[in-house]
């Protein structure tokens, strides 16, 4: 979503961005439904049978029993997510505070959703962004460490952690908006591109990433990647007007391959999410990679989900998510989401628990985006909101990390 420009032009972290993976196997492959069984109500599966689910049949226990668990939570209740939770926020509406290097003295137990609710998100969202940038230095490094540290901290609570990619022009070298850096890439990150060289550069700095994150357990922590997202609109280099379809899907389908068969990625499930600009499931597929390189189905969303819109506006485009999940056996997410400073005081009761109620959705989780002071999307002490996401997250429909159950085995 494009208000998310807000977010990175008021940090350092809008620097450059970067990331991404695949597979020297460019062709597009058949997008033909999977045949997998849908998963029967109050089912106790096997692993092994899990696994067959999955777009990586050798993945982890840990990463199928995440699916697994995450498919069965999704049939009751939906968990709270938030990117950056605790990463960076807002004390109030003019300071902010960030574990980046050129601050001191933060702790990577703080978190915004703690501070009002007591209790940190069920989901932490994390970024790619400045792992594979393009620019070097002891910053990126330290942008690296923490996301590192954060991440494995949230595992070893027994959080769920997703990692989108904001990834860099891989032609230009430039920002990943192209308004900012308007060169052609999708085709040419492609085998036989000018830039296949860089992007799998760049996929190896994501593999080598994925398997340092180790948990206290000693198991390589799971890891939910959606990378090009919001495909559906023009903002983005992999965007709609940028690239053909047919373009878009084989660069997904070659990120899934490289990362997967010649990296040998293992801890991960791979999601796939539009924005907002459909109406039917023949629309929300246009892109869709196929169920062979897709685990969790979504959609982002703002527009909808502002305060002069019904609820029920968007809740009709995530009964198109949510169905496509059920019949094909795939997770489903509403992967962004929020209200910018949340200038609608009752937001969280009145539209987004009432879109996610709507339709009898399966949705996993539902992520909120990331705290600054000039764009936050859950409340600081003293917001006229905060008593009202205090009313959320005691709906006993909405499960934060105080209520999540064990998500890391079956049993």
């Amino acid at each position: 979503m494009n208000l998310k420009k807000i977010f990175f032009a008021i940090t350092i972290s809008s620097i450059v961005f970067l990331s991404c993976k695949k597979s020297d196997n460019a062709s597009i492959e058949p997008q033909t439904p999977n045949e997998t069984p849908v998963l029967p109500v109050n089912s106790v599966t096997s692993l092994s049978t899990v696994k067959t689910w999955l777009v990586d049949k050798n993945a982890t226990d840990e990463t199928a029993s995440l699916f697994y668990n995450m498919k069965q939570i999704a049939r009751s209740n939906v968990l709270f997510g938030h990117q950056d939770d605790t990463k960076r926020g807002v004390t109030n509406s003019t300071t902010q505070w960030a574990n980046e290097q050129q601050f001191s003295g933060v702790s990577t137990t703080q978190s915004d959703v703690k501070t009002i609710t007591g209790a940190y998100p069920a989901v932490y969202g994390h970024d790619f962004i400045h792992m594979t940038n393009f620019s070097t230095g002891n910053w990126f490094d330290y942008e690296k460490s923490i996301a590192r540290t954060l991440t494995i901290e949230a595992y070893n609570r027994g959080g769920i952690n997703t990692y989108a990619w904001h990834y860099a022009n891989p032609v230009s070298k430039g920002n990943f908006y192209w308004s900012d850096s308007p060169v052609t890439a999708v085709n040419q990150v492609l085998p036989g591109g000018t830039a296949n060289a860089t992007f799998k550069a760049s996929l190896k700095i994501v593999a080598d990433y994925a398997k340092s994150l180790i948990g206290a357990d000693g198991k390589l922590v799971p890891i939910i990647f959606r990378p090009f997202h919001e495909m559906d609109g023009s903002w983005f280099w992999w965007g709609s007007g940028h690239c053909t379809a047919a373009e878009y899907i084989a660069m997904y389908q070659y990120t899934v391959k490289y990362l997967r068969d010649d990296l040998g990625v293992r801890n991960f499930l791979f999601a796939w999410s539009p924005d907002r600009n459909f109406n039917s499931q023949s629309q929300y597929l246009t892109y869709y990679p196929g169920d062979d390189y897709v685990d969790l189905v979504g959609t982002d969303n703002y527009e909808d989900m502002k305060a002069n819109v019904s609820p029920s506006v968007a809740a009709a485009k995530f009964k198109i998510v949510s169905d496509y999940a059920k019949a094909h056996n795939k997770l489903a997410a509403l992967t962004e989401t929020g209200l910018q400073n949340l200038s609608k005081s009752d937001w969280f009761t009145q539209q987004l628990l009432k879109a996610l109620k709507n339709q009898n959705l399966e949705f996993s989780y539902a992520l909120l985006w990331a705290n600054t002071k000039d764009a936050y999307w859950t409340p600081y002490p003293g917001h006229p909101a905060a008593s009202d996401f205090m009313s959320f997250k005691n709906d006993g429909f909405v499960l934060f990390a105080d209520k999540i159950p064990s998500v890391y085995q079956i049993k």
